[in-house]
């Protein structure tokens, strides 16, 4: 809440009593604060506390719609109403806080921002803007007559020590009454320090000790200064904070002061604070997670199968699913925010489950039976379509606790399960559909392979068939390997081979390699 720069602080508690009032009309208020001159004498913060989940029907949402109109008819003071961020590690204040940065003078700044927040006002889609400067704080300028004062004996110093008395209110000394310790504080009483013509009406002491008006020495003037002179970055700045209607998106309200700072003048910029800042700073971390999920999932794949086309099969109706997904934010049932990412994330993983069990079997009836690439996907669809409705099914119906949840954290869990089902849902359906139609096109064709290697075999057949088939030769066998070997036989021994002949001339040397093998074989 913020009252005039000119008010004090009765003013300001009188205001924030009405807006109390208003709180304290809440049916599902369970506690209601007020802190009186936070950050200045003319500013204050307040705020409600809702009863638990269990003992209220309204949620927060519904509370703030029914309280922010009635807060912003409020006459004495200008009030803002916001709830806190979802999420922990928020800087807090307004959703939307637009800061306009120049090396220029602030008077010029101040025009700028004031055209911005009255285009703001114009657009419909803030429920309430306001500005940090504004030059609208009163000031009071005290003029001195120094050679007057200097005629009637009276220094700059007097004047400054009479007036820090009579107004300051800083004490002097401290005394005790019953055992307590009290401090002394000089100050003129509170009527007598009202308004500004009291200041020419202290009297002073002279020189000749007489005392006189502050009037014959010095004068009172009213000026206009800005209510604050902030920095940004090291230049001076001014922050425009809003609050977007219900169903207004920070996404809207951040692109409309884009477009706004399109005429800016010449050495004027803009930057964002809060939670608009890091919408501005993070709101495209969705694309990069989203495509790096991708990649990791589409490279798993890719090692599986060994084929860089069956994982881009596999994905191909993802899309689809995504546009299903797509659909219930579209419609205003939820938003774009940390969860409803979570659930596009996740949907990569779910859907292309369908397609992994397609694929898979499709490929293994290509090389076991020698399918053609449309009849096995066809078998493997229908085959498949049982455990793939079930999979969607169970997924969906997971969702359901999501969906209908209440209390404390249901507004997230509701976001998720939103998505997950309606991506899930209508994913599934365009799967069974677009997987098969792109198999049939794109994938290996094992029959073509199978062909080629048979094709490649039998063009080294003839070849293979040409050359002598090596044969193991047979050695002379010493008479006593001979006996041994026909003992063996009498006990059941296999017998020499009586097909082993001797080498014959200019046979391979390979083979004669070979023939202490078999000369081990006949001796053992």
């Amino acid at each position: 809440m913020k009252t005039p720069q000119y008010a004090n602080l009765d003013y300001l508690e009188d205001a924030t009593q009405q807006l109390y009032d208003v709180f304290s009309s809440v049916p599902e208020k369970d506690h209601v604060f007020t802190i009186n001159g936070m950050g200045d004498v003319h500013q204050a913060f307040s705020g409600i506390l809702l009863k638990l989940w269990g003992e209220r029907a309204r949620n927060q949402k519904a509370v703030l719609q029914e309280l922010s109109p009635r807060i912003n008819s409020l006459a004495t003071a200008q009030a803002l109403s916001f709830s806190p961020p979802a999420l922990p590690g928020s800087v807090g204040g307004p959703p939307v806080q637009f800061v306009i940065t120049t090396t220029r003078d602030p008077r010029e700044l101040a025009d700028v921002v004031a055209d911005v927040e009255q285009a703001a006002k114009k657009s419909g889609l803030f429920i309430f803007s306001d500005s940090d400067l504004r030059f609208e704080t009163p000031q009071i300028e005290f003029h001195i007559d120094h050679d007057k004062a200097n005629r009637l004996g009276i220094s700059m110093a007097d004047i400054g020590n009479s007036l820090a008395t009579l107004l300051g209110g800083n004490y002097v000394n401290l005394f005790d009454l019953y055992g307590r310790s009290y401090r002394v504080i000089p100050q003129v009483p509170r009527d007598f320090r009202l308004n500004e013509d009291w200041l020419t009406r202290y009297q002073i002491r002279t020189a000749s000790g007489t005392l006189v008006p502050l009037s014959n020495v010095a004068s009172v003037t009213k000026t206009v200064q800005p209510n604050a002179l902030t920095n940004f970055q090291q230049l001076n700045s001014a922050t425009l904070s809003a609050v977007p209607f219900p169903g207004r998106t920070v996404g809207e309200a951040i692109d409309f002061l884009k477009d706004q700072a399109k005429s800016f003048p010449e050495g004027f910029s803009y930057d964002f604070q809060g939670e608009s800042r890091q919408f501005v700073q993070e709101g495209n971390t969705l694309v990069y997670t989203f495509i790096f999920a991708l990649v990791i999932i589409f490279l798993v794949l890719a090692a599986q199968y060994e084929s860089f086309r069956d994982p881009f099969i596999i994905l191909v109706a993802l899309p689809t699913s995504i546009f299903g997904a797509l659909i219930p934010l579209n419609a205003g049932l939820a938003s774009i925010n940390i969860y409803t990412q979570i659930g596009l994330v996740a949907l990569i993983g779910l859907i292309s489950k369908h397609g992994v069990l397609m694929v898979d079997f499709a490929n293994k009836l290509q090389i076991d039976q020698g399918l053609a690439r449309r009849e096995a996907i066809e078998q493997a669809a229908a085959i498949r379509l049982r455990p793939i409705l079930m999979t969607t099914a169970a997924t969906v119906v997971a969702m359901v606790p999501l969906l209908i949840a209440k209390g404390a954290g249901a507004a997230s869990r509701f976001d998720i399960g939103l998505v997950i089902a309606a991506g899930m849902t209508i994913g599934t359906m365009f799967t069974l559909f677009i997987t098969p139609a792109v198999y049939t096109y794109l994938a290996k064709d094992h029959q073509k392979a199978r062909a080629k290697l048979a094709e490649a075999l039998g063009k080294h057949g003839p070849e293979a068939a040409s050359q002598p088939e090596p044969t193991a030769p047979a050695t002379a066998v010493p008479a006593a390997a001979a006996q041994s070997a026909s003992e063996a036989a009498t006990e059941g021994a296999p017998a020499i081979d009586e097909n082993l002949q001797a080498p014959q001339e200019g046979q391979h040397s390979a083979e004669r390699r070979v023939s202490p093998v078999y000369s081990l074989r006949t001796s053992l």
